[in-house]
């Protein structure tokens, strides 16, 4: 029996995993991660990032040529008898977004994931499924199928929804199928149909979905299909018995005689199902991603949430680990990340059952109220924005309430700060984002008086650097701001700061 010792186990080398393991080696946590498949997914299953989960990508060095060898996600078109209804337009996030959504294949996004990872010293462990685990006051000792024992400071379950991580703890994950069966594909068609975005075509049946896809070498004749069928069978579906469904469905749904499927690269058939952990942590083991939380799949919502999941608990273990933080920080990894699970959940279910409800109500409120809704510009903007989950906040989170926030003008301590333009000290240019994937920065005003830089570096390590910021900032007041661009705390009073800082690092709290 072999035993190995590491700070952190990440079970599951899924988005959600190889993100927490890039961002934890970044900080330089020692880091292993298994999985119980024999190699990486080459199928696509999620088919868009949005803008949050590319910058998450961006700041710890994972975007690659993603940008150049995807479709930008700025359209989805909304059809009523056969006919362009409505285009929802997508893309105007404000100032300060670095990235916008992606039509990228899960399986392009977790080989850069993968390049990161491999960059950053550690490879992904396959054939590695765990079949137990015991946890005491110092650890979690695993142990494999194959017979091996891990033995880690701290497990993290990103292995998906039937997490073993999530039944070994014992952790209840309540929740109900919300909808009949989904077929997916993605097919190569002659399809003479607009590619600059998705679209939708509502049925009394149920709706069918087409978003384009792009694969390299070949042209592009690629498109994600998904639609509701629930008259199907639930038994197991070859891929040309899928394939010769969507024939018959996409001229019954879209009205439509000129398209013509060729091929499939990959199909599926799922259920909704809507699901969350009754709590995030049993002592040292945590739940991450789909392990934690699973919901509709419309509005692309899985990637994104289970990335900030990541992206929040990396930092949290990061300090734990190197002892300058108390376990109590970890408490707050949960408070500010399940709100937002609860929040996606309602959001998408909502959405779903809107879908794919049958009741002459739900037919007459999707073609009379809610398509010239979905039309009105500040609507679109506001969809836009929901999507991209850049408007996350953690304002009433355990380490941001109680923060006097400067005169009360955002951003406030919580709030998500965009990308910003800066200079290192010496003078040299930089920007925000760049520096936050090694850690913390602290942001100062171009002008004003200097800042015991000696003291926070004190209490957060070599994880942290001091920035200027551009005087076209108009920034005026000092601002430390977390690895996961969320602002920490603002003020004028560095001694504020420092008192905030301790006492956060102690119990997991604002208020001193």
């Amino acid at each position: 029996m072999n035993s190995a010792e590491t700070d952190v186990l990440v079970v599951g080398a899924g988005p959600t995993g190889l993100v927490l393991a890039c961002a934890l080696r970044l900080q330089g946590v020692a880091v292993r991660v298994v999985d119980a498949a024999s190699g990486p997914a080459t199928t696509s299953r999620a088919n868009i990032l949005h803008a949050r989960g590319a910058e998450v990508l961006e700041r710890i060095g994972a975007l690659g040529d993603l940008p150049q060898r995807s479709l930008t996600a700025l359209t989805i078109t909304q059809y009523l008898d056969g006919k362009p209804a409505v285009t929802v337009r997508f893309g105007d996030l404000g100032p300060g977004t670095t990235r916008p959504a992606l039509y990228a294949s899960q399986a392009d996004v977790e080989a850069q994931l993968r390049r990161r990872l491999g960059e950053l010293g550690t490879d992904i462990e396959w054939n590695s499924a765990i079949s137990g685990s015991e946890q005491n006051d110092s650890g979690v000792t695993t142990t494999l199928t194959s017979g091996d024992t891990l033995r880690c400071r701290w497990m993290v379950g990103c292995d998906g929804a039937h997490s073993a991580v999530r039944k070994l703890a014992g952790i209840a994950f309540p929740g109900a199928r919300l909808t009949e069966r989904f077929l997916l594909a993605d097919v190569y068609a002659e399809w003479p149909v607009d590619r600059s975005g998705g679209h939708g075509w509502p049925h009394r049946d149920g709706p069918l979905f087409a978003v384009p896809m792009r694969e390299a070498g070949r042209p592009d004749d690629l498109w994600r299909l998904m639609a509701y069928d629930p008259t199907g069978s639930d038994d197991a579906q070859s891929t040309e018995q899928i394939v010769d469904r969507f024939r018959q469905l996409v001229p019954e749904r879209t009205g439509r005689t000129d398209i013509r499927i060729t091929d499939a690269s990959w199909t599926s058939v799922f259920h909704v199902h809507r699901r969350l952990a009754d709590t995030y942590r049993d002592r040292r083991v945590f739940l991450a991603g789909d392990a934690a939380h699973i919901h509709s799949p419309l509005g692309g919502q899985g990637i994104v949430t289970g990335i900030g999941d990541a992206e929040n608990l990396a930092w949290k273990l990061a300090l734990v680990i190197e002892g300058r933080a108390t376990t109590a920080l970890l408490d707050t990894y949960e408070a500010e990340r399940r709100p937002l699970a609860t929040d996606v959940l309602r959001n998408t279910t909502t959405a779903t059952r809107l879908q794919v409800g049958d009741s002459p109500f739900l037919r007459f409120l999707r073609r009379r109220l809610l398509v010239p809704i979905a039309a009105i510009p500040a609507v679109q903007r506001r969809a836009s924005r929901v999507a991209s989950q850049l408007w996350v906040t953690y304002r009433q989170g355990p380490l941001s309430r109680g923060i006097r926030s400067h005169l009360g003008r955002p951003p406030r301590p919580g709030d998500r700060i965009p990308n910003l333009p800066s200079r290192h000290l010496d003078g040299s240019r930089t920007d925000l984002y760049s520096q936050l994937g090694k850690g913390w920065v602290l942001l100062l005003p171009s002008h004003g008086d200097a800042v015991p830089f000696t003291a926070i570096g004190a209490l957060l390590g070599h994880n942290v650097i001091a920035l200027v910021s551009e005087p076209t900032t108009e920034q005026r007041d000092v601002r430390l701001i977390r690895p996961d661009a969320h602002l920490a705390w603002r003020g004028t009073e560095p001694r504020r700061l420092t008192r905030w800082l301790e006492h956060a690092l102690q119990c997991g709290t604002a208020t001193p």
